[in-house]
């Protein structure tokens, strides 16, 4: 075994340029394809050749230092082993910069805001292009001070009162979408089971299922909407106020509290869709794709927006006036809708 192929250990410069006879100048001009340096058309064949066989490969990272630039976009979040989502954003994210030339590099900080600024400051030593920074749930959130240093957009979050561009869910049209849904099989008593949490989700839910109603020509009445726990407890627990309002449906903040309305009315001897059409929220595929009936929900759209944060860090896609881009949340129809539900006033 030569010197040159020995394992783990990386091929240099000056190595290349001994076995191709030539200056490690010459070298460097000929792997960086530097413009208007003279070099001889032999010459440049030995040292391709050379770099072939030796199998030599540049140093990004310190070509980046030199240059100013770099080929690797930052990614900053707050739970990727932990949550179902932050994975589609990340994968997203990676799939997107791949098509642009450019590879993700993803630090996963657990929200420990030590760990983020350490993230961030790596990054910005290593020139990253740009910094994805994002949460695993919708929300307001404070950015460390070192995004300001580089260009960022922040993924499924935002910071107010700052310039920072934000990729975020359409929640307003995620509401309308579940409604609709319940509409256009004739409910109009359809109940909005709400989280108790203040949040944006909340907001714009309650917003899209009410626009929902309006544009239908149906009745918005408040009563039919209740707070819960965002959580198979919640749905739970709320069961005989939605069976007492005389909803035929239910549309709910997100997939676990329809999960526990399931559990509940299951109890009762009740059956979905026939006694009660349910929607969810999140498309939480471990829990919407495998309930009985399957649940019909609107899914959250994570792949995307990691891939929109990528297109608009590289300048691929614009944003709204507002600074935002609001991701559409698609609706998932499944098999827990059915036409016309009656009323389950007076139902034990």
């Amino acid at each position: 075994m030569t010197r040159h192929s020995q394992p783990g250990r990386a091929v240099t410069m000056r190595e290349v340029a001994e076995r191709a006879g030539v200056s490690i100048s010459t070298v460097s001009h000929v792997v960086n394809d530097k413009q208007g340096a003279r070099i001889g058309a032999q010459a440049r064949e030995r040292v391709l050749a050379a770099v072939a066989v030796l199998g030599y490969r540049q140093n990004l990272m310190a070509k980046n230092l030199v240059e100013g630039t770099s080929h690797f976009i930052g990614l900053v979040a707050d739970s990727i082993a932990s949550t179902p989502f932050a994975g589609q954003i990340v994968r997203g994210a990676q799939e997107e910069a791949w098509r642009h030339g450019r590879v993700l590099l993803v630090a996963n900080t657990e929200g420990d805001p030590e760990a983020e600024r350490d993230a961030v400051a790596m990054m910005l030593e290593h020139k990253v292009r740009g910094i994805l920074y994002s949460k695993w749930h919708h929300r307001a959130t404070d950015i460390p001070a070192g995004l300001n240093e580089t260009d960022h957009v922040l993924v499924n979050c935002y910071a107010p009162a700052t310039t920072s561009r934000a990729i975020v869910p359409d929640e307003e049209e995620g509401g309308r979408s579940a409604t609709t849904m319940l509409l256009e099989q004739g409910h109009e008593r359809i109940a909005f089971i709400n989280t108790t949490s203040p949040s944006p989700a909340r907001d714009g839910r309650l917003a899209g299922y009410q626009d929902a109603l309006r544009a239908a020509g149906a009745p918005y009445v408040p009563d039919l909407v209740f707070d819960s726990q965002p959580d198979q407890e919640g749905g739970y627990a709320i069961v005989d106020q939605i069976l007492e309002s005389g909803a035929t449906a239910a549309f709910c903040h997100n997939d676990r509290v329809a999960m526990g309305l399931y559990d509940a009315l299951r109890e009762r001897g009740l059956r979905i869709p026939e006694d009660l059409s349910v929607v969810g929220f999140d498309n939480q595929e471990v829990i919407a794709g495998h309930l009985r009936p399957p649940l019909s929900t609107v899914a959250l759209p994570h792949y995307e927006m990691g891939a929109a944060g990528v297109r608009v860090l590289l300048g691929a896609q614009p944003l709204e006036p507002s600074g935002f881009l609001r991701i559409a949340c698609p609706p998932i129809p499944r098999d827990s809708i059915a036409p016309d539900a009656p009323s389950l006033t007076n139902c034990d």
